[in-house]
Formats: structure tokens, C-alpha cells, sequence
């Protein structure tokens, strides 16, 4: 039979003793007043302050426009760090020291990492901010706000450019933000949930 100090009233540890063994406890001698395992007993589905909240689908302007800059910056940092790799393949000299074409290495990846990070990041940024700003203003989350984003963001960033680039990169800004939408629709439709 277990010590009974092991198992505090309440809990159900004792249903899956196995008979002649007894089980480890590690809080058995601190005296804990309530039942500890209610501290593991986690919810399994979100918390809202509200109730209202729980009905929204959709992330709020504060958490897209962290995810989106944060995933801009990261993928802009690694693509760049890859071209830095590959500046510093092509720079490296015959005669070089493994200190000296660690050193080009470094710097190579890390300059162009931060350049391209950066831009993707504030591309992120400026597409997130439009892209809730539709929402708030058409009052609907739907295919035409993203567009509207990208066509925007495009616009915004290459608006020192000139007019003709700013087009240029305003349709190429919403045609990417169009197909990026219509994959997540073809993937939440034909990809099963993992």
C-alpha cells in the first residue's frame, strides 16, 4: 500500500499505481497544502480577457504587425547573409589565409544580411500597417485588403524612385500579395492540418 501523505486528497494518482511498486513523489516531505498537479492542469484552448475577443478570427493590428515585420527581417537577414556567402566565395583570393577568408566571410554575410533584413523588414512593416488599416476601414478581412497592401506598400517603397518605379513596384507588390493570399486559401483547402 502507498504511504498516503504520497497522494493528497482529491487527487487520482493512486488509479494508476501499479501494485508492489511505489512511486516517486517529490513533493511528498515539503507539506504542500493544495493538490500540485492542478499547476500542470493547463487549458487546452485560448484565454480572452473578453468574450468578444474569442469570436475574431483574425490576429489583432499589434500581432500582425510584429509577425510580419519579424518574418520580413529573418527571411530578408538570411537570404541576405546567403548573398553575403556568396560575394565572399567569389571575392576570395588564392593566397589568403583561413583567417583572412573567415574574416571577409563574416563580414561579407553579416553586412548584407543586415541591408536585405532590413528592407524586407520595413516592407513587412508598411505592408502590415496598410493591410490592418483596411481591415479597420472596409470593416472585412477579405482578399481585396491584402491586395490593397501590397499594391500600396510597393508603391510607398519605391515612391523616391520616381513615379514609373513606384507603378512598376505597386502591381508587383499586388500581384505577390494576391498569389501569396490565393496559396494560403489553395493550402488551407488541400493541405491537411498537421
Amino acid at each position: 500500500m502507498a504511504d498516503p501523505r504520497m497522494f493528497p486528497p482529491g487527487s487520482n494518482a493512486q488509479d494508476d499505481h501499479v501494485p508492489g511498486r511505489r512511486k516517486y513523489n517529490p513533493y511528498q516531505d515539503l507539506n504542500v497544502p493544495y493538490n500540485y498537479k492542478n499547476l500542470y492542469d493547463l487549458p487546452t484552448s485560448p484565454e480572452f480577457l473578453f468574450q468578444e475577443e474569442s469570436a475574431v478570427q483574425r490576429r489583432s493590428w499589434g500581432e500582425n504587425l510584429t509577425y510580419y515585420t519579424g518574418i520580413g527581417y529573418l527571411s530578408g537577414a538570411v537570404g541576405g547573409a546567403v548573398l553575403g556567402l556568396r560575394q565572399a566565395a567569389a571575392g576570395a583570393e588564392p593566397g589568403d589565409t583561413a583567417k583572412i577568408r573567415a574574416n571577409r566571410l563574416l563580414n561579407a554575410c553579416g553586412s548584407s544580411g543586415r541591408r536585405y533584413g532590413n528592407r524586407v523588414g520595413v516592407i513587412g512593416l508598411m505592408y502590415a500597417g496598410m493591410e490592418s488599416g483596411m481591415v479597420e476601414v472596409r470593416e472585412s478581412d477579405d482578399w481585396i485588403n491584402s491586395v490593397v497592401a501590397g499594391l500600396g506598400t510597393g508603391a510607398l517603397f519605391r515612391a523616391a524612385n520616381g513615379p514609373r518605379s513606384a507603378a512598376v513596384a505597386g502591381a508587383v507588390g499586388g500581384v505577390l500579395a494576391a498569389a501569396a493570399f490565393a496559396g494560403k486559401q489553395l493550402a488551407k483547402r488541400y493541405v491537411p492540418a498537421i
